[in-house]
């Protein structure tokens, strides 16, 4: 076991996009969701030692001080090894002092905060309100006691245009961060932007401004290592990256996944079930197919691709007796290397049909 991931449901406030498991924070809730997940955790932590550590949700930063001392109490229960990982997600609005004290107190290393765009006539579609003099007052806070640090940039927004993606752009690289994540805007089933039919851009401009992030940011020195994720050197994401390379993982908390000894499993979204212990929703048991179509479904989202190498000495078996690799390298739809097998990097927008021919029959 290398990684747990922890949910935190609340939020102060609902983003017009999110389709994540999530409510609105109430204080009393809130102390009665932790004391269940500090029973969870207990129920099924068999004390591995952990690479990485996310608490994410929701939104993590809008618990009280008091609410993420309890928090911490239970995630001190957890063995880390020394060259460890743990992330939590925050929003700019929630970052004071005393709460990046607390969280570094506890171990935290990594944060990660939601910033999405800095463009005025986005905020009310995204119901997001962010102002430039706040982000970057809380993000140099945030420096004063962290390095590894992440910012969201969110694009593809109805009615955006090369200009507003490029605005957005050069003040993330003002921030000086070493870690940016990036998602176009995907309008989800259940989420108000679905439901008021709002129409998304075109595909082309999507592609476009896809494109465009890319060579912006590896021009100004990140590393492009996955679909959606840059980096500066040294400042991968662990946890994900865990996710990529397809190993087990716990998942605690309402609406959590985990994936622990080939059983996958989902927790009850409801906060009534979640409360009285009724954690579990459903699981499946992962049988040898599956794990080698979730190898190359995860693995070649990172850019340098999967290892053949590293496919035989898991499976037993070499990659071109399982799947049609030669058909995809010779329509330009994969890369082969020596030991690796990679996306093309133009090829890289359209990557969801290059992966589904990774599912068995």
């Amino acid at each position: 076991m290398k990684s747990a991931y922890i949910h935190i449901p609340f939020c102060k406030n609902i983003c017009s996009y999110c389709d994540f498991c999530k409510m609105f924070y109430n204080e009393k809730l809130v102390y009665n969701y932790l004391d269940s997940l500090e029973n969870e955790i207990i129920s099924k932590y068999k004390g591995e030692l952990l690479k990485t550590l996310y608490i994410g949700g929701g939104t993590p930063s809008c618990l009280n001080l008091s609410q993420l001392e309890k928090l911490f109490s239970i995630t001190n229960k957890f063995n880390l090894d020394n060259d460890y990982e743990f992330t939590i997600e925050l929003n700019i609005s929630d970052i004071t002092k005393e709460k990046l004290l607390l969280i570094k107190e506890n171990r935290v290393n990594r944060l990660s905060i939601g910033i999405e765009t800095i463009n005025d006539k986005f905020f009310t579609l995204i119901n997001r309100y962010n102002n430039k003099k706040d982000i970057i007052e809380k993000i140099d806070l945030c420096k004063k006691y962290f390095t590894n640090i992440n910012i969201d940039l969110m694009y593809a927004f109805p009615g955006e245009v090369m200009k507003d993606l490029k605005n957005d752009l050069d003040f993330f690289r003002k921030l000086d961060v070493n870690h940016i994540s990036i998602y176009s805007l995907i309008l989800e089933k259940n989420t108000k932007l679905y439901i008021d039919k709002v129409k998304p851009i075109s595909d082309v401009l999507e592609s476009n401004m896809y494109y465009y992030i890319i060579d912006y940011l590896t021009n100004i020195g990140y590393n492009h290592y996955e679909i959606s994720n840059f980096s500066k050197v040294g400042y991968e994401s662990l946890h994900n990256l865990n996710y990529w390379n397809n190993e087990y993982y716990y998942g605690f908390g309402l609406g959590a996944s985990g994936y622990i000894d080939d059983l996958r499993y989902s927790n009850t979204r409801s906060i009534n079930n979640y409360i009285l212990g009724k954690y579990l929703l459903e699981s499946d048991y992962i049988d040898k197919k599956t794990k080698m179509e979730e190898e190359l479904i995860c693995g070649l989202r990172k850019t340098n691709g999967i290892s053949k190498k590293r496919f035989r000495e898991k499976f037993e078996c070499d990659i071109r007796d399982v799947f049609d690799i030669d058909s995809l390298i010779n329509k330009n739809e994969l890369i082969e290397e020596e030991d690796k097998i990679y996306i093309p990097h133009d090829k890289l927008y359209i990557s969801n049909n290059i992966l589904v021919n990774f599912i068995l029959d």
